[in-house]
Order: C-alpha cells, then sequence, then structure tokens
C-alpha cells in the first residue's frame, strides 16, 4: 500500500468518527431535549400550569438539577394560591413563570380528575423533607428563612438533631422591613446555599424567590407556607388516615376554625370553575 492511499485512509477513518461523534452528541441532546419536555409537561388549571409526574419523578428531577448546579423555583400550588393569582398579577406571572410547579393538596388533584388526569398528590411539606434529606446525604448547603423566631430556631434544633450531617448555612426569621429585606438579600446572595426553604406563606413568599433568584442562579427555592410551623413541633400534621384520605384540609380547619373562611365558599367555587373549563375544553376540541 502506497503512502499516498494510506493516508486517504486514515484521513476518511478521522473524519468518520468525527462524524460520528457529532451525531452522538446530537442524539444524546435530541433524547434529553424530548425527555425533559415529556418529564415537564404541564396541564393548565384555570390558567396555571401544573406539572404532571409522580412525587418520585419530581423530586428526581429536582436531584438532578442539584446535580448538575441547575439552579430553579419550586412551587406547591394550591386552589388559594390560584384564586389569589386570579386577583394578583403579579403573582400570576411568578406562578405562571415557576420552573417547576407541584400539585400540593386535593383541590389540585381534583380538578386534574375533573379533567380526566389521574395526578399523585404532593405534599409541599412531604417533598421538601425529601429534599433535605438528599442534601444531608450530599453534602449541599440549606437556608431556612421564614417563621416567628423561636419557631426557625427550633426548626434548626429539631433538623439538625434528625439530620446531624445537615449543613444549614443561613437561618432567618420572616419578619423585616424594606430596609431589612436589602439586607437579608445581600445575605443570601454572598452565602449561596444550595436549596433555601422560604416560609412567608403565598403570595409573599413567591414574590420573594422571584426578586432574589436572578441574582442566585445555581440555587433552588422552594415555598413552604406552614411548614416551619410542624418542623418546629409547635403545629401538629393532621394524622395520617386523613393525609392518605385527602382530608387534611378537614383536619386543619376544625383544628384552626379561622380557616373556615378560606376554605368555603373558595374551594366549591375553585371545582365548579374548574368544571366549566373541562366542558370548554372538550366542546372546543
Amino acid at each position: 500500500m502506497d503512502a499516498n492511499l494510506s493516508k486517504r485512509i486514515l484521513y476518511f477513518k478521522h473524519l468518520i468518527r468525527i462524524l460520528f461523534d457529532l451525531i452522538n452528541k446530537k442524539l444524546l441532546y435530541i433524547i434529553k431535549y424530548t425527555m425533559e419536555r415529556l418529564y415537564r409537561k404541564k396541564e393548565p388549571v384555570l390558567g396555571f400550569g401544573v406539572n404532571l409526574f409522580t412525587f418520585e419523578e419530581a423530586l428526581q428531577y429536582v436531584h438532578n438539577c442539584l446535580k448538575e448546579n441547575t439552579g430553579m423555583h419550586i412551587v406547591t400550588i394550591n386552589p388559594e394560591m390560584i384564586a389569589i393569582g386570579n386577583k394578583n398579577k403579579e403573582f400570576a406571572s411568578v406562578l405562571n413563570n415557576a420552573d417547576l410547579t407541584i400539585p400540593d393538596g386535593v383541590g389540585i388533584k381534583l380538578a386534574l380528575k375533573i379533567k380526566g388526569i389521574e395526578q399523585e398528590n404532593i405534599p409541599g411539606i412531604e417533598f421538601s423533607k425529601k429534599l433535605i434529606n438528599i442534601c444531608e446525604l450530599e453534602g449541599f448547603s440549606v437556608g431556612l428563612f421564614g417563621a416567628k423566631e423561636d419557631v426557625i430556631q427550633k426548626v434548626v434544633e429539631n433538623l439538625q438533631n434528625k439530620h446531624k450531617n445537615l449543613n444549614i448555612t443561613y437561618i432567618r426569621n420572616g419578619y423585616f422591613d424594606d430596609e431589612q429585606e436589602k439586607i437579608i438579600t445581600e445575605e443570601l446572595k454572598a452565602i449561596s446555599p444550595r436549596v433555601v426553604f422560604v416560609a412567608l406563606g403565598a403570595p409573599k413568599q413567591e414574590l420573594f424567590i422571584a426578586k432574589i433568584k436572578p441574582f442566585m442562579p445555581n440555587t433552588i427555592f422552594i415555598g413552604v407556607g406552614g411548614s416551619f410551623d410542624v418542623w418546629s413541633g409547635m403545629v401538629k400534621r393532621a394524622p395520617k388516615i386523613y393525609r392518605t384520605m385527602g382530608l387534611e384540609w378537614l383536619y386543619r380547619t376544625v383544628k384552626e376554625p379561622s380557616r373556615f373562611k378560606r376554605i368555603f365558599p373558595a374551594l366549591p367555587l375553585f371545582l365548579i370553575r374548574v368544571i366549566i373549563e373541562a366542558i370548554h375544553e372538550n366542546l372546543v376540541k
């Protein structure tokens, strides 16, 4: 074999290898993009998109983002938040621009069922607990922001007792004015915990997250509402039988009668609106 022919063969082998690598990379990108689109499929509920997946799928998605050093805003949506969003355009925009919206509560589960979708309920408090387990096991730092001072201090104590290796790098109660908010923002930016649990209640927690998220692109934020009260031990969750039957809201209403006005007639009206939306969608198909 002459030298020129040998060079041509080596050249074509090299060219084929490059083309093969490019095809592989392109295919991997297409597969990854397609899986992500499928993984994050959304269904609108009264104009607000809700991600459709199981508890474990949602957790795995966030776990992947943690490993890839990707930030995100997780919203644990419920009918009350949708009702607020219908009146507050800024809050509505934040909900619709969240990176991940998990269905928290029987109201959203029923709404999706009315639309013919069997969706697992993903309680934000339980989802957050699983995130804390992951953070402890894999060394991701955690920030805790919200609730009263005595509550958050008890939360820290309880978490440290249960999760010996959990790295809590930021702790702050949820009472602040505009000037203090600037200080909190600077503190969080400087410390940059990998996951920040924000317990300010809706819509305050989501609006705060939306403001600070652009400055902390690698942090995962999740609004956890009243979870700190439960984690502190100062408020008890409903017994498991209530949670299994989707009646945790009823247990909490009995324990806290002040919640009655928030649920009735809001929840029945919410479901009526969902039924009307589902009928309209079927008519236009």
